[in-house]
């Protein structure tokens, strides 16, 4: 390998680290594993930083990339049933549309978008509404959790006082 390639190639992951280090917004993952299955979620953490989140920063009534910077993205090695819907192993992007008693949630085919402002209806997988419940305290930082046990999860979406709780439960392969 010639030496202005491996030059290149260090430049580069500096300059990504770099970007990472430098956003404002950085990028989280949280993740799961049942038997062969496994489960990425993919996503930037935004900061409330004394704003007024939903209804403001996040409108009500509007497709929101459910997090900052890209949207974010769910990779799964294994079927899954979320909220009782069939979704096949691959990786999608996850679309949420808030409200104050429900958000609509979104798994749509389109993947590598930056925000929801190519958001593409036509490629969605499924739609669901989910309820709106009250977080226990005041979250700062938007956080996309998956609470486990065993075949079953419950994916959390929290930020500010808000909490949307979505069931999962893998899918054993035929």
């Amino acid at each position: 390998m010639s030496k202005w390639v491996v030059t290149s190639v260090v430049w580069l992951c500096a300059v990504s680290v770099y970007a990472q280090e430098a956003r404002v917004s950085p990028l989280a993952m949280t993740r799961m594993r049942y038997k062969d299955t496994y489960v990425k979620i993919t996503y930037g953490q935004p900061h409330k930083r004394d704003r007024e989140i939903f209804g403001g920063l996040v409108p009500y009534g509007e497709v929101w990339r459910t997090g900052a910077n890209e949207a974010t993205e769910i990779t799964l090695t294994g079927n899954l049933l979320v909220n009782g819907l069939l979704l096949p192993a691959g990786t999608y992007s996850i679309f949420t549309i808030p409200d104050r008693i429900k958000w609509t949630i979104i798994f749509n085919r389109e993947l590598n978008l930056w925000g929801s402002y190519n958001y593409n209806p036509k490629l969605d997988v499924f739609r669901f509404d989910a309820p709106v419940q009250e977080a226990p305290e005041v979250t700062d930082v938007f956080t996309i959790s998956l609470d486990q046990n065993n075949d079953r999860a419950e994916m959390s979406f929290e930020w500010d006082n808000v909490r949307v709780t979505v069931p999962i439960r893998f899918v054993e392969p035929q």
